[in-house]
């Protein structure tokens, strides 16, 4: 039995590992303030009729700190590129100069970083609920191995193991926000 219970808490926490690497990816799309490759992440180019990522279709590079370059490798790219740049509404317009995109990065509004912020509070919320559902799947399970004969005792110690590793991740992601909201926020 203390095998399983190993396992059932060692897996919630490989759970909650991905649920805190999802929330990384996350936040480093949202920009602050600073050009970052990654922002253009998640963004489909019709290439040829079937979407690609962007990075798949041309070079991205950062020029200085407010400033993206994207090289597509065919010259007959720039276009759809710039499209679905504009259709992302990630609130950069594209400049195209027939040989490359470029991508100036506003200077930050006080408005602006704090929508970010509220952006990324939806973020961590979202981590915070999916560590919660893995919480509560492992307890689930804890239970029914408690109906199958495994003593209370047992089955109590394993749940309070659960509960403080949810505990430690959720505390993760808090330092994960307040990270995020001090980048942004500072000017």
């Amino acid at each position: 039995m203390s095998e399983e219970l190993s396992s059932i808490r060692s897996g919630a926490e490989e759970h909650m590992k991905k649920a805190i690497g999802h929330l990384e990816t996350e936040l480093i799309k949202i920009r602050a303030g600073k050009a970052n490759p990654q922002m253009l992440d998640g963004i489909a180019v019709d290439y040829y009729g079937s979407p690609m990522p962007i990075n798949q279709v041309a070079n991205i590079s950062v020029m200085d700190a407010r400033t993206l370059t994207i090289q597509p490798w065919e010259k007959n790219m720039l276009q759809p590129i710039e499209r679905a740049i504009i259709a992302a509404n990630i609130g950069i317009n594209p400049q195209n100069d027939g040989v490359l995109i470029r991508l100036f990065l506003p200077p930050l509004t006080e408005e602006r970083r704090k929508e970010l912020v509220k952006r990324c509070q939806g973020e961590g919320e979202q981590s915070k609920v999916a560590i919660r559902n893995i919480r509560r799947d492992a307890i689930e399970h804890i239970k029914r191995l408690q109906k199958n004969g495994l003593s209370e005792d047992v089955a109590k110690d394993a749940e309070t193991g659960v509960q403080e590793t949810t505990d430690k991740f959720i505390s993760a992601v808090e330092k994960h926000l307040a990270a995020k909201e001090k980048e942004i926020m500072s000017v």
